[in-house]
């Protein structure tokens, strides 16, 4: 792989982490939860082959995403039983 093919998937990364991070914010948020510091890793997200984490006190991407849903899931249901 070239330089500039490896930039291009290490932007890919920490784009990918950066949305998986501002839902994983929202769906926090609906549920009524702020985690002040949630944010990315910054030392996780250089390099040639970035693993780029939230910091949250750490998850991967792929774990961000699974816990948004989850609470997604559990915010429908909850709403769904007030009405």
């Amino acid at each position: 792989m070239t330089t500039a093919g490896r930039q291009q998937t290490a932007d890919v990364k920490v784009r990918d982490a950066e949305r998986a991070r501002d839902e994983l914010r929202d769906a926090l948020r609906a549920a009524g939860v702020t985690l002040p510091s949630l944010g990315l890793d910054a030392a996780s997200c250089v390099g040639s082959f970035p693993l780029a984490l939230i910091d949250l006190g750490r998850c991967n991407v792929a774990t961000a995403l699974a816990l948004t849903v989850a609470l997604r899931s559990s915010t429908g249901e909850r709403k769904g039983a007030e009405r």
